[in-house]
């Protein structure tokens, strides 16, 4: 897509196509400048919406979206993998593109979760750590405190304002109790765009979770107590970006994402902590 150009078809289309993100390609500078992402969506649908009776024609027509705010942060095909899991922890980004230095077309896309798989399937050639058989309460591996979670009778438009303000990928859906009912994900929020109801983001949380579409992470949850290896074993199997840390009455007490596994396997053994940086 171009920087500027209908971003209600931009979005129709990473949803028909089961994309979570798009190259921003500059015609008149003739290269990539950004990508196109979900939080681009959520951003626009937070800063626009008045209430169900106000359509938001900024999304029906023509918007155009800032190079600016869109830098793109590449890799090249030379480098390293540990290079491409600093760039995807030390920049908080979710997609590196793999850029060709020569003709500047994107050759692939690197995922947090792609790179975990590969990791996942070829453990059996490295020798393994001795922290994997660790107690990931014991390793402190995760988000503890200070948990982002949406109540399940909170607005969709209260969810949007803590996917932009705390910045997170998700959001653990709980009760009264704050027990775990549902996860309410970035990419959940696309399929607005699908269903044409965006327009109305005052329904409540327990009526978002029953229209969404089937194509959901759901909830995977972890235990304190449980390994380093048994917590990787699940996130791969499960094909998931996170788990929901529980305890035995399934009350959230942290998050387990891609980046914390990833910083915890490869960077902190080698004395570098890219989520702090």
């Amino acid at each position: 897509m171009s920087p500027s150009g209908n971003v209600k078809r931009a979005f129709y289309a990473l949803v028909a196509n089961g994309l979570r993100a798009a190259p921003l390609w500059d015609s008149k500078l003739q290269r990539f400048v950004g990508m196109l992402t979900i939080t681009d969506f959520i951003n626009i649908l937070h800063c626009y919406y008045r209430s169900p009776m106000v359509r938001m024609t900024e999304l029906q027509y023509h918007v155009y979206l800032k190079c600016s705010d869109h830098i793109l942060i590449s890799i090249s095909p030379e480098a390293s993998l540990f290079d491409a899991i600093y760039s995807l922890l030390k920049y908080k980004i979710h997609r590196l593109p793999v850029m060709d230095p020569e003709s500047g077309n994107v050759l692939h896309i690197l995922t947090h979760k792609r790179i975990l798989k590969f990791l996942h399937i070829f453990k059996t050639k490295v020798p393994k750590p001795a922290f994997m058989g660790r107690q990931i309460q014991e390793l402190g591996i995760g988000t503890f405190r200070n948990i982002a979670t949406v109540q399940q009778t909170a607005t969709l438009y209260e969810a949007l304002a803590i996917f932009v303000e705390r910045r997170v990928s998700a959001l653990p859906v709980v009760d009264e109790q704050g027990k775990v009912v549902s996860l309410y994900s970035r990419f959940d929020v696309i399929n607005l765009a699908a269903q044409k109801s965006y327009n109305n983001l005052d329904m409540p949380m327990q009526e978002v979770i029953r229209r969404r579409s089937s194509f959901v992470e759901g909830v995977i949850k972890c235990y304190p107590y449980e390994t380093l290896e048994t917590i990787i074993d699940r996130i791969v199997n499960a094909e998931v970006h996170r788990l929901v840390l529980v305890d035995r009455a399934d009350v959230v007490k942290g998050i387990i994402s891609l980046s914390d596994l990833l910083q915890a396997m490869v960077l902190t053994p080698a004395g570098i902590d890219a989520l702090l940086s």
